[in-house]
This record gives C-alpha cells, structure tokens and sequence, in this order.
C-alpha cells in the first residue's frame, strides 16, 4: 500500500512522497556470496569505513542511537560504488581464458564510472565511460584522470547507458559492467550488487550484537538498496526485525514511482543535487527485492538534502548530497506532521538504533563543494 503525508518545516506544508509495506519483514531470501568480504580484504589499501555514533542526531530523530556508515574513503575512493565494481571486474576476468585485454565499458553520472575506472587500471585493463549531461565538470576530470576514455552523451542518464550497452556489444574484447540490470543483462549488476555486501558485514563487526532497527539507504536504480534487503532479508539471527527505507530526489523518484504502481516504472528526470541517484528507471534486478523486502521509501529536495550535509559536516562526517539523503530522509520519515504514524509502521520507538548510510563524502560530488 502507499501514503502520503504532510511534512512540516516550511514556511507552507509540503506533500510527503512516502510508501509503505507492513509485511515486508515477514519476506526471506538467500544470502550474497560468502567469499567476498575476503576478496575485498585482500585489494590495496582496503580498511573497513567508519561507523560513527551521533548522539544528536538520535535525540533530534527521537530513537536510542544513530550511526553513520561514512563511505567518504573506500579503497582510495570518495564513494561506496568501488566495492561493486572491483567485484563484478574480478568475477569478468577470472571468466576469461584467452588471456587478453579487456575494455569495461560503462555509464555513470559520476561515482560508479569512477570506481570501473579505477578498478580497471588496477586490473590493467582499459575502460571507456559514458556521461550522461548534468553531471560535473570535475566529475567527468576525475573519470579521465582515471586513465578511461570518456564519452560525453547529451541525453540523460538511460540514454547513457544505452549508448555504453551499444559501445560493449559492438567490440569483441568489450564487456559493460554497469550497476542496473534489464532483462537479458543482469549477471554482472548481479556481481555488482554482491560487492556491496561487504559494507554490511563491516556495519554487523561494527555494531556487534543485536541488529539496527532501522537502515536507511540512497537509492538511484536501486542497486545499494538490492543489497541491504539481501543481507537483512538472509539473516537468521533476529535481523528479520529491522526496517529498510529508501530515499530518492523527488526529481528522480522511480523506485518509490514503482512501489506506489506495484510494477516497474520509468519517470522523467529532472536537475538535482544528488547526481548519483538522479536516475528514471529502477534496476530489473533490484525490483523483485526492493518490492518484497522494502518497509518504506521516501523522496526528498535537495534542499534537504544540503541541510542534512551541513549538519553532518558539523558533526564531523563527510558526506555528499547523495550521502545526506539518508539523514534527509531519516527526518522526513519519523519527524514533522504524520511521523506518528511512520513510526509505527517502521516499528522505530525511543530504544531503536538507526542506521544511515553515508554513500559518498564532499570529494565525491563537486555540487556539494560549490555549496559549502
């Protein structure tokens, strides 16, 4: 079922975009791949991300902690997207025989092409990486810094991925490994999304016991979100219990769109702060697990959050607009006019523990550092 509501802090009162689904912690689902977290152990300069405890940020959303996944350095990188990429690579490579080089070919509007690029050079490989308008300048600078062939598309960001989907089909010795999935193409985002689940193995070393109750995670095509319903969706140790939130750009809502449908949807995009997550058509891959395991989604402005970046860079935590989104969407779920309600379908009460994922730091997104 979906909702909305109204969320207060305005000067006039705003819709809330806001989904809700009671039964999705009754719904299970295998495991990610055991063998990854070792993977990742062993890449340079790989060290577990911060986990930092803000205990104003708890008392101003009313619950008994809140911790802050800072994915501001990730193996040399701004951003959690290295974690998918080095994995699907690793997984490509170790299918090929011939012994040949490979070109990796992508899309991105700034962290995942990044992250290929990257990856590749450490693989001693080549990347080519398609742009889509909008994004940054020096985002782009940083790709090609990379060592990658950037393509620039003036198109949005499916129109992006197609070309790169294009590009790869074209050459013989080129391989797309792009972070959504369609029908047809959905084993490397598969590989993609397995990588992410070492950033939650680190969040249960990190909490220790007992599991949060609430995680909230940015969601773009809804890869990062696949992977926090697999790992908590799989566990058997009381997990079952916590609460999953998505948070979009109203500019950019599709999964909350297809939830709110009850089928995939494709929406417009429009400009927004939060690059990252500035996409219109949720991963095919993703849909069947953020359906069946998401509580909640909601969607945001960037005006929350740049407000949500100013006050974790007060608290010390570097995070991006995309990053924000969670604190942002933290606050419009179980704050301001109807958050009674929220609570109580998210079970969030003034003993939960909440945990926000911080997905990118200020390096990562040149939009945040012009607003500082």
């Amino acid at each position: 079922m979906s909702k909305t509501s109204l969320l207060s802090g305005s000067s006039a009162p705003r819709r809330l975009p806001w989904y809700v689904r009671s039964a999705a912690r009754t719904w299970t689902c295998a495991p990610p791949p055991a063998d990854v977290r070792d993977f990742h152990a062993g890449l340079p300069g790989y060290t577990p991300t911060a986990l930092t405890e803000l205990p104003s940020l708890a008392a101003e959303l009313g619950v008994g902690r809140v911790f802050v996944k800072d994915e501001s350095s990730r193996l040399g990188l701004p951003a959690f997207k290295a974690l998918g990429a080095s994995w699907a690579i690793h997984r490509v490579l170790a299918r090929r025989t011939d012994g040949r080089p490979v070109r990796l070919v992508t899309a991105t509007d700034g962290n995942h092409g990044r992250a290929v690029a990257r990856m590749a050079r450490l693989f001693g490989q080549r990347a080519q990486v398609f742009v889509p308008r909008g994004v940054h300048p020096a985002a782009v600078t940083a790709i090609e810094d990379e060592g990658a062939d950037v393509v620039l598309v003036p198109g949005e960001y499916d129109e992006a991925v197609r070309r790169a989907a294009e590009a790869a089909a074209a050459g013989p010795d080129s391989v797309l490994v792009q972070d959504t999935g369609w029908p047809g193409y959905e084993r490397i985002p598969g590989w993609i999304v397995e990588g992410y689940s070492t950033l939650f193995a680190e969040v249960d070393e990190q909490l220790g016991a007992g599991a949060p109750g609430l995680v909230v995670v940015p969601a773009g095509v809804g890869s990062l979100a696949q992977a926090a319903v697999t790992h908590y969706r799989s566990r058997r140790d009381g997990a079952a219990a916590t609460a999953l939130l998505s948070v979009e750009p109203v500019t950019a809502a599709c999964v909350l769109a297809g939830l709110g449908r009850g089928e995939p949807v494709s929406v417009p995009t429009g400009t927004t702060t939060m690059a990252g997550l500035n996409c219109g058509t949720v991963s095919s891959l993703a849909w069947p697990l953020l359906r069946d395991g998401l509580d909640a989604a909601v969607a945001v402005t960037d005006a929350d959050s740049a407000g949500a970046a100013r006050d974790l860079a007060a608290a010390g935590v570097s995070a991006g607009p995309c990053g924000a989104a969670s604190l942002a969407g933290a606050r419009a779920a179980l704050t301001g006019t109807g958050a009674a309600g929220r609570r109580r379908a998210l079970a969030v009460g003034p003993d939960s523990t909440v945990v926000l994922l911080s997905t990118e730091g200020t390096a990562a997104n040149p939009h945040a550092q012009e607003q500082r």
